[in-house]
C-alpha cells in the first residue's frame, strides 16, 4: 500500500471511529469496564455486614478469629486487542470484508480507552502470534496499531485461539480487560478461555459473513478454503446441501455460545452487513 493511500485510510479510520467512541460511547465504556479491575489492598479483621466471600482463610486460620482480604478499584485499566489476522478474516459479500469491520471496531475500542486514560496494546495471531504491541497511552500510539491493522501481512493463515490466549496470559501479568476479535473459526479453545478470563477480563467478539451461515442458490461454484487453501466445486443448487450447510453453521454458532457462557465470557455476534456500533452498545449494555 502507498504512503499516501495508507494515511488516507488511517485519517478517515481515526475521523470516524474516534467520533464514535467520543459521542456514542461516551461514559459507556467507563461504565462498563471501568471498577473491574481490582487490585488487593490489605487484610483486616471481619466486620459484620463484610462479604464473607472476602474472608482470607489462611490469616484466619493463623490468627484464630476471621480476616478479609480488602480490594480496591484500579484507577487505570489496561486493555488489550486480540485480533485474528488469519486467512478467514479476508472474506465479504456484502458491505466489505471481516478484516475490515475487525480494523474499525478494535479503532473504536483504542481510542474510547485513550480518551480514558487507559492503555491499549494489541495481539495479532494466526496459529501463532504474529505481533505484540505492547500497551501504551495515547493518540500516537493507537495510530500507530490502526497502520498495522491495515498494512499487516501474516505469516500464517490458519487459527490457534488457544495459543493466543496462552500468550496474552503470560505477557500480561496485571490484570486487564481484553477483547478478542474474531471469526472464530476454530475449536478446542475452551479451557485456554476459562483460564485467561479467571485472571483477566475477557469479552468475545466474533465478525461473520452472511455466506458463511447461509448459501445463495446459484448453481455450481468452485471455492476456496482461506485457511488451507483447498479448492472444491460445490453445488449449490442442491437444496439438501444448502440445508446441511446452514445446519452445520448453527450447530457450530450453539457450541461457540455454550463456551463463551461456561467460560463467563461476555460476547456479541455481527455479520459484515451488521452496524457494528449496535453490537458495541449491546456488548456495554451486557456489562452495564
Amino acid at each position: 500500500m502507498e504512503t499516501n493511500e495508507l494515511l488516507k485510510k488511517v485519517r478517515k479510520i481515526e475521523i470516524k471511529t474516534r467520533g464514535l467512541s467520543q459521542n456514542i460511547f461516551a461514559g459507556q465504556y467507563h461504565t462498563a469496564f471501568k471498577g473491574r479491575g481490582m487490585t488487593f489492598s490489605e487484610v483486616r479483621e471481619y466486620q459484620y455486614g463484610d462479604d464473607v466471600r472476602s474472608i482470607d482463610w489462611n490469616v484466619t486460620a493463623r490468627f484464630g478469629r476471621p480476616y478479609i482480604k480488602v480490594f480496591e478499584e484500579e484507577r487505570e485499566l489496561t486493555v488489550m486487542l486480540l485480533v485474528d489476522v488469519s486467512g478467514s478474516l479476508d472474506f465479504g459479500t456484502t458491505n466489505q470484508y471481516k478484516k475490515g469491520i475487525i480494523t474499525e471496531v478494535s479503532a473504536t475500542l483504542a481510542f474510547s480507552t485513550i480518551q480514558n486514560n487507559d492503555k491499549v496494546g494489541a495481539i495479532f495471531f494466526s496459529d501463532k502470534i504474529e505481533k505484540f504491541i505492547p500497551p501504551k497511552k495515547g493518540k500516537k500510539h493507537v495510530l500507530h496499531i490502526i497502520r498495522e491493522l491495515l498494512v499487516f501481512e501474516p505469516v500464517s493463515n490458519q487459527t490457534n485461539i488457544g495459543e493466543a490466549l496462552k500468550y496474552f496470559t503470560n505477557a500480561i501479568k496485571k490484570r486487564s480487560t481484553a477483547f478478542i476479535i474474531s471469526d472464530f473459526i476454530d475449536s478446542g479453545f475452551e479451557r485456554t478461555l476459562t483460564i485467561a478470563n479467571n485472571k483477566h477480563d475477557i469479552a468475545a467478539m466474533q465478525v461473520y459473513d452472511i455466506r458463511e451461515a447461509e448459501l445463495p442458490d446459484v448453481g455450481l461454484i468452485k471455492v476456496k478454503d482461506a485457511e488451507t487453501g483447498e479448492r472444491i466445486w460445490v453445488d449449490t443448487s442442491d437444496k439438501r446441501l444448502r440445508t446441511s450447510y446452514k445446519h452445520k453453521w448453527n450447530e457450530r454458532q450453539l457450541a461457540l455460545q455454550k463456551t463463551f457462557k461456561q467460560s463467563g465470557v461476555d460476547s456479541v455476534t455481527m455479520s459484515t452487513s451488521d452496524d457494528y456500533v449496535r453490537a458495541l452498545m449491546k456488548l456495554f449494555k451486557l456489562r452495564g
